[in-house]
């Protein structure tokens, strides 16, 4: 097994493990409310991609919200091409653990979705959310270009009343949102099952 010699250090393409470019297998149907899993979703709906630490507990947190209508569980913001749970955790990938937000904006905003982000982590934490630490754990918002000014936004809206209860500036990443890699099936809505 490789380990990074450190997993604080998101390492360069040239440094990340090569991965495969056989996509994982999973369900077609979420385990919580039998939605698609995989696209095509129907018109209309927006996604999101979110990475707060990890993944199991923030699935939750967003398949329990009205609107939001399937999640999944997977890598992004890495250089690896569909990576294994043991690749990311290694550190050698610079994946994050992270959820994709299927959503219906006239039932839920993308800004009710941002605030289920900022309310349910701790986005100052860098490489580590308590005692989970590695690259894989840190904040993140992944966007297109028509959802970067509300991410930014709400973390600048968010930022000072973190700073006034004494907590350490943000550190959440807000990029581009590449691909998104699934995790294993047996991760997908794993604390419902």
């Amino acid at each position: 097994m490789w380990f990074s010699k450190s997993k604080q250090r998101i390492p360069s393409a040239s440094e990340a493990l090569p991965g495969r470019t056989e996509r994982m297998a999973v369900p077609d149907t979420h385990f919580v409310n039998g939605a698609r899993l995989s696209p095509p979703f129907p018109d209309g709906l927006e996604r999101a991609v979110f990475a707060m630490g990890c993944f199991w507990g923030a699935e939750r947190k967003f398949w329990e919200c009205e609107g939001v209508l399937s999640t999944q569980v997977g890598y992004a913001a890495g250089h690896t091409p569909n990576p294994t749970y043991e690749e990311v955790c290694s550190g050698l990938t610079g994946h994050n653990e992270a959820v994709l937000v299927v959503f219906d904006p006239a039932e839920i905003t993308l800004e009710g979705v941002l605030g289920v982000f900022w309310d349910n982590h701790d986005p100052t934490m860098g490489m580590r959310q308590g005692n989970d630490i590695g690259t894989q754990y840190r904040s993140g918002i992944y966007v297109d270009r028509a959802q970067r000014a509300a991410a930014e936004a709400t973390r600048d809206a968010f930022a000072p009343l973190l700073a006034a209860a004494r907590f350490d500036p943000v550190t959440t990443e807000i990029v581009d949102r590449g691909p998104f890699y699934f995790a294993e099936e047996h991760h997908q809505q794993y604390l419902a099952r």
